[in-house]
């Protein structure tokens, strides 16, 4: 039985779980759907009440009724690489490698309904306060005036985008910064924007959850450091990432959020405060994790390859990829 995994060329996350099932001799197939059609060939067949069907790439064939779980990591776009590109295609070879997909009772690390469900923030922020996280007062506007009055209610804002990266070529990420006293809102009426209370924070932390485990890392924020620097990933601190145990009442949220959501992966930052507060900034179905097993020696691609390469009795008769909760 084979593992799948749809993400870019140049993912070195997916590099790590690879090298572990290659360990392990789980066999691995690995895809962009953005080389659909060309580098990446599918074809089904529905014959007298059976389907077989089959996938290549790089070379290699596989079988969809052998795959054992797929990972949706970074896919690309299907057929964003053909020589004339259009919506059309896009959705036709979408919609033909997801269905079949969706038919081979395979396990997924996140259902792509689910994962896209769960990439926007708004939904995020109202998911998380209903699991019992705390949640920075947050506002998503077009108008300037309702900035201004939730700036009066709280005076120390951070702004961040709503969706995250900036789709240009290639990808730019755009940093969390902190609002200036006196900002003129007028140009929020050109685009969403998020402003959240700032939470002076003592520590960065990133949870990292693989089916019931949950790996959880600290950062410390040093004393001196400038409240400007707001988005840990562009911090100058030299501090590492430290593990650290999850305290008992964010581990049962979390577990409801992922349950609810019905992801099996999430990667979740939140900032500590002085209490030791964990405050829910946000939760990535497909976030990165090297950056973090690097400095804290925690096992998580052995714990993503280990999810992939698990086979359930029965995979097929049910919807899988949701997380259970440890009884």
């Amino acid at each position: 039985m084979t593992v799948l995994i749809l993400t870019c060329e140049q993912d070195v996350t997916a590099d790590l779980v690879v090298a572990q099932l290659n360990r392990t001799g789980v066999p691995v197939v690995r895809l962009d759907p953005a080389d659909l059609p060309g580098g990446v060939a599918l074809s089904g067949e529905y014959v007298h009440g059976s389907f077989r069907g089959h996938l290549s790439a790089g070379g290699r064939l596989v079988s969809m009724s052998g795959l054992r779980s797929i990972w949706l990591r970074r896919p690309g776009v299907p057929a964003a690489r053909v020589a004339e590109p259009s919506a059309w295609l896009t959705e036709e070879s979408s919609q033909a490698l997801y269905g079949m997909l969706r038919g081979t009772g395979a396990r997924w690390m996140n259902d792509p309904d689910a994962a896209r469900r769960a990439r926007h923030k708004p939904w995020q922020l109202r998911h998380a306060q209903r699991c019992g996280l705390p949640v920075p007062a947050t506002l998503i506007t077009t108008f300037p005036q309702a900035a201004r009055d939730f700036a009066e209610r709280f005076p120390d804002l951070v702004v961040k985008p709503v969706s995250g990266t900036h789709p240009q070529e290639p990808a730019r990420t755009v940093p969390t910064s902190r609002i200036a006293p006196g900002t003129d809102f007028t140009a929020v009426a050109f685009g969403p924007t998020l402003l959240q209370r700032r939470i002076a924070k003592t520590a960065d932390i990133r949870l990292t959850v693989v089916g019931d485990r949950m790996l959880a890392a600290r950062k410390a924020v040093a004393p001196d450091a400038h409240p400007d620097e707001v988005d840990v990933r562009f911090a100058p601190s030299t501090a590492p990432w430290q593990p650290v145990d999850v305290p008992a009442r964010t581990a049962t949220a979390v577990r409801t959020y992922l349950r609810d959501a019905e992801l099996s992966y999430g990667a979740f930052d939140f900032a500590e405060d002085a209490e030791g507060i964990w405050w829910f900034l946000e939760c990535n179905q497909s976030g990165q994790f090297g950056f973090v097993e690097m400095d804290t020696g925690q096992p998580i691609a052995h714990s993503v390859a280990e999810w992939l390469a698990h086979e359930e009795p029965g995979a097929g008769t049910r919807r899988e990829g949701r997380i259970r909760a440890t009884p």
